[in-house]
């Protein structure tokens, strides 16, 4: 009697151990996905503190009379086109996330130009108002850096266990997709030359 009770137990075990496995995965996944959710949202954080910063740092250098009223111009147009840009759904899919990134390059490209341009005024530069936006600003350009390092380590483990084997079975099954990290945009990697 006990003989024919064995391939039922083994059956049972086998199936437990199946389950145990696709429950065990599934949560790696969900908490691995909400990892990447999560530094998404640190760096959106670090995108809106520059986009907070800006207008103070505007203001402070529209208090230079004779400052080119172009490259503030340039630099409100830019953030402008920044605050527009949102994500919809769960999180970044590769064209949102293309998009913000282009438009944030564009405002830090537009800032830095601007304190380029304030070399030419040393009694701005002197004020301590400048000087502490400007290392609130150099600060918030870290945070990004940061924030867009940790969004890359997260998406980058999240993509080997829905791409690895066996775990790629269970990601299948319940829709989990690899996803995008941040990349530098092409020819970032060779210095750019700044004229006067």
């Amino acid at each position: 009697m006990n003989k024919k009770k064995y391939p039922i137990f083994i059956a049972a075990g086998v199936l437990l151990i199946v389950a145990i496995f696709f429950i065990v995965s599934y949560n790696s996944l969900v908490k691995k996905e909400e990892k990447v959710k999560l530094q998404w949202n640190e760096m959106q954080n670090a995108y809106q503190r520059r986009l907070d910063l800006i207008p103070s740092l505007v203001n402070t250098v529209k208090g230079t009379a004779e400052f080119e009223q172009t490259t503030l111009q340039e630099i409100a147009e830019a953030r402008a086109k920044a605050a527009s840009v949102t994500i919809s759904g769960d999180g970044p899919v590769a064209d949102q996330y293309q998009q913000q990134t282009n438009a944030q390059n564009e405002l830090a490209g537009a800032a830095n130009h601007l304190l380029i341009k304030v070399e030419k005024y040393p009694t701005l530069q002197g004020t301590a108002a400048f000087r502490g936006l400007q290392a609130q600003l150099e600060g918030t350009e870290r945070r990004i850096k940061f924030a867009r390092k940790d969004f890359n380590a997260a998406v980058a483990d999240y993509n080997s266990s829905v791409r690895g084997f066996p775990t790629k079975i269970v990601a299948g099954m319940f829709g989990f997709r690899a996803r995008d990290g941040f990349t530098a945009d092409e020819g970032s990697d060779q210095s750019k030359e700044i004229k006067f």
